[in-house]
């Protein structure tokens, strides 16, 4: 009887499922229109709980040492208390004062992480604008300077010809003209300008709540993340069975670990990557030491080809001054680039994920099409959860 009610069981979920595959697939623009109505509902939350997982890394360091300077204070403070007098009263002070300040680490710690990003952000705009500003404005003073040799060039080239010769000579840019033409334009454009004026602004509008949202919801998730844990927790055991129950935490700490370990290790490989570059643009007396050096390690943060953007920015400003030192600038990021790859980054993020590097650049590039960068810093560690399943599964299976 009981096989009997197994399948029918099956066969009703199996007619159940068969159904919701062809109302699925007969009615798809539908259900496609739904899931993008759901995700721009669930999507602020989305970015909170991942602006939550990149904020919990610096936290949780800020707070052990918060925690750790505390209890070496609280100690200090217990010794002098005990060597003056044994008072209860002062003990029990001394109590409430810590207790008080355990409350605070947490706020405290959100408060400094904050800090620290707003400072390291800042820092960067700082520093890389300027001299953007500065290499934008050389690159128009040598283009300048570069037109009339070009040009010189250009008649010598073709002094055997006296058509071609005077035509070149007869070059000559009006950038008031230019001006103006560029002026007229977008006086004629201002229309459409002002037409597109309202949806853009609601559209940033859209942008700067959803991102508060987010904010909002990660700080929550931050400050009571210990009471979140409990109650997925409680959740997951009361709905699943317990060999069920014990699967979905080794995969959740399994995912954690890697992908905690990937971000970690993503950063630390860029910044060492990117200080390399400064410490040898120096020495060398390349230009732009300090702009290539930020600009290559926020690109490295895009595994694989990140750092080659970089390259190919920076080689692209030193020309501009010298090519000789954009020959040798190219040059010296093949040779850094080929001790960051064997040396550096097996330690320091290769080891931590654990997936071959076929499976890296298939990660990479299907992370790229669907997400972009995202996609990219995404899918590797994704990548690598998966592997690790999949061959702890093929080893279970062999033991059987």
């Amino acid at each position: 009887m009981d096989s009997d009610k197994r399948k029918v069981k099956q066969i009703a979920g199996l007619i159940v499922f068969t159904m919701l595959v062809y109302t699925v697939f007969t009615n798809y623009e539908k259900v496609f229109a739904g899931i993008a109505f759901l995700w721009d509902l669930i999507f602020p939350f989305v970015l909170g709980a991942a602006i939550a997982f990149l904020l919990n890394l610096p936290m949780r360091g800020i707070e052990k040492l918060l925690k750790k300077l505390m209890i070496w204070i609280h100690g200090k403070a217990a010794v002098r208390g005990n060597v003056k007098n044994g008072d209860a009263k002062k003990n029990r002070k001394n109590n409430s004062t810590t207790s008080a300040a355990e409350r605070l680490l947490r706020p405290v710690s959100l408060l400094l992480t904050f800090g620290c990003v707003i400072a390291v952000i800042s820092i960067v705009i700082g520093v890389v604008l300027p001299q953007l500003i500065n290499t934008m404005e050389s690159i128009g003073q040598a283009f300048m300077a570069w037109l009339p040799q070009f040009q010189a060039w250009l008649e010598n080239t073709f002094a055997d010809n006296p058509e071609i010769e005077k035509y070149i000579g007869d070059i000559r840019i009006d950038w008031v003209a230019v001006f103006d033409s560029v002026k007229n334009f977008i006086f004629n454009g201002a229309t459409n300008i002002l037409s597109h004026t309202f949806s853009a602004t609601m559209g940033i509008i859209s942008g700067v709540t959803t991102f508060f949202i987010a904010v909002v919801f990660a700080c929550y998730i931050l400050m009571q993340k210990e009471k979140l844990e409990s109650q997925a927790r409680r959740i997951i055991k009361v709905t699943f069975r317990a060999e069920t129950v014990e699967k979905i935490n080794y995969v959740a700490s399994l995912t954690h670990r890697i992908f905690c370990s990937f971000i970690t290790g993503q950063c630390l490989e860029a910044c060492i990557l990117g200080f390399m570059f400064f410490v040898c643009m120096l020495i060398f007396r390349l230009p732009y030491a300090l702009l290539i050096a930020v600009l290559i390690a926020f690109t490295a943060l895009i595994p694989i080809v990140g750092a080659f953007i970089g390259c190919i920015v920076g080689a692209l400003l030193i020309l501009l001054i010298d090519p000789f030192k954009a020959l040798f600038f190219v040059i010296m990021f093949l040779v850094l680039q080929q001790i960051e790859g064997n040396l550096i980054y097996p330690h320091v993020v290769g080891g931590s994920v654990g997936l071959p590097s076929i499976w890296v650049l298939m990660a990479v590039t299907i992370g790229g099409s669907l997400m972009g960068i995202v996609g990219m810093l995404v899918f590797i560690p994704l990548v690598s959860v998966i592997y690790s399943l999949i061959g702890s599964w093929v080893r279970q299976r062999e033991k059987c």
